[in-house]
C-alpha cells in the first residue's frame, strides 16, 4: 500500500538521522575520554579505536530504542501540524490504521536489537573488561607514555622518559626518583634501553648518567656518576576477577540463575521489547491538539520515555536484589505500557468512528 511504504521511508530517514546524531555525541564522548586516558597512560593509543568499538557495540541497542521512538514520534507530529492527519482521517482512516507500517518499522529494528543486546553487546563488554585487565597486569616499562611522569603502583618511584624507540626498545632523557630506607634517589641519565634477561626479568638500563642521593631536609646527600645502571622492573601478574553479568554470555546467564543474572536477561529481552513498545506508544502521543500548543505531546513524549526506562531500571534492581519474584522481572513495566498504549488508542479511535457514523 501506498500509504504504507511512504510511512515506513519516512520512519527510516528520520530514524537513520537521529542514531548518526547520537552516534555522533557518544564518539565525541567516547574519543574524549579516552584520549585523556591515553595521554596518562592509563590506556594504550593503538587501543582507543577498538575501545571506542566495543563502546558502541554496548550502546547501540539503547540509540536503536531511541530512534524508532523518535522517528514515529517526529513523522505523526509533523502530518498533525501539516494537516495531513486531517485528509487521511476524513479519507475514512482512523489513527489505528497507523499501526501496521509502524510495526513494519519496527519489528526489523527489534530483531536488530535483540541481537545486539543478547549477543554482541555482552561480548563487547567482556572484551572489554579483559582488555582492561591486562592493562592493569603491565610493567611499569609498558604503562610509560613518553613525556608523562609516571607513578608506580607502590608509590616509591616516578619515573620519567622523554622519548621511546619502539624498533631497539631505546629510552632518551631518563628520570627516575626512588625512596629507599627513608633516602630519595634521583637518576637522570640522556639514555638507556629496557633489557630482557634470560629468566624473564625485565631491566631499564641507564647508560652515562648521574645518582643524587640522600634525606631530604639536610644536607646528608652523594653524587654518583656511572656508566651502566640496571632498574628492575617488578612485574605484574593479571587479576583472575569474575566478570560482572553485563559481561557474561546470554547461555550463561540461562545456565547461572541467581539474582543478578536473571535480572541482567530480563534487561536484555526488555531492549528489543521496548523498540515495539515505545514505537506504539508515539503513534497516540504524537496527537497534536492545537487547543494544547504545538509542542505538548512532546513534553508528554519525553516524560513517558523517561519514566519507562526509569521503570525499567527500578524492576531490574529489584530483581537483582530479589525484592520480586526472578520470573516476574520487568514484565509488570512491558504490560503497564501495552495497556496504556491499548487504551490511548482505543480512546483516540472511538470519538472518530462515531462521528464517521452520526455523518
Amino acid at each position: 500500500m501506498i500509504f504504507d511504504r511512504s510511512l515506513i521511508r519516512e520512519f527510516s530517514l528520520v530514524a537513520l538521522a537521529v542514531v548518526v546524531v547520537l552516534l555522533a555525541i557518544i564518539l565525541t564522548r567516547l574519543l574524549i575520554l579516552l584520549l585523556g586516558k591515553a595521554a596518562l597512560g592509563t590506556v594504550l593509543p593503538e587501543a582507543v579505536i577498538g575501545l571506542i568499538a566495543f563502546g558502541i557495540l554496548t550502546y547501540l541497542p539503547v540509540l536503536l530504542s531511541i530512534a524508532a521512538f523518535v522517528a514515529v514520534l517526529l513523522t505523526l507530529t509533523r502530518s498533525f501540524r501539516d494537516s495531513e492527519m486531517t485528509v487521511w482521517f476524513t479519507s475514512g482512516l482512523s489513527i489505528a490504521a497507523w499501526v501496521k507500517p509502524v510495526l513494519q518499522f519496527s519489528l526489523p529494528i527489534a530483531l536488530v536489537a535483540g541481537a545486539l543486546s543478547l549477543g554482541l553487546s555482552p561480548w563487547s563488554q567482556a572484551q572489554s573488561a579483559e582488555y582492561q585487565r591486562l592493562l592493569e597486569s603491565r610493567d611499569e616499562v609498558s604503562s610509560v607514555t613518553p613525556g608523562v611522569f609516571r607513578e608506580s603502583r607502590r608509590a616509591d618511584r616516578v619515573l620519567f622518559v622523554d622519548k621511546i624507540s619502539d624498533r631497539d626498545n631505546e629510552v632518551n632523557n631518563v628520570f627516575v626518583q626512588s625512596t629507599q630506607n627513608n633516602r630519595t634517589g634521583v637518576m637522570v641519565a640522556q639514555r638507556g634501553f629496557i633489557e630482557n634477561a634470560e629468566n624473564g626479568d625485565r631491566f631499564v638500563v641507564l647508560l652515562n648518567g648521574r645518582r643524587y642521593e640522600g634525606t631530604p631536609g639536610t644536607l646528608d646527600y652523594k653524587t654518583v656518576d656511572f656508566d651502566r645502571y640496571a632498574i628492575r622492573i617488578e612485574p605484574r601478574e593479571a587479576k583472575k576477577e569474575t566478570p560482572p553479568a553485563k559481561a557474561l554470555d546470554t547461555m550463561e546467564l540461562i545456565g547461572d540463575p541467581t539474582n543478578h543474572n536473571i535480572a541482567e536477561l530480563h534487561w536484555r529481552i526488555a531492549l528489543p521489547l521496548s523498540v515495539v513498545l515505545m514505537a506504539l506508544f508515539a503513534v497516540p502521543l504524537s496527537f497534536v491538539n492545537p487547543r494544547q500548543g504545538r509542542s505538548w505531546n512532546l513534553v508528554l513524549a519525553v516524560l513517558a520515555y523517561t519514566l519507562y526506562n526509569n521503570l525499567l531500571s527500578i524492576f531490574q534492581a529489584w530483581t537483582a536484589q530479589g525484592k520480586i519474584p526472578a520470573w516476574v522481572g520487568l514484565w509488570p513495566v512491558h504490560l503497564m505500557v501495552a495497556l496504556v498504549i491499548a487504551w490511548l488508542l482505543t480512546r483516540q479511535v472511538m470519538p472518530r468512528r462515531l462521528l464517521v457514523g452520526r455523518g
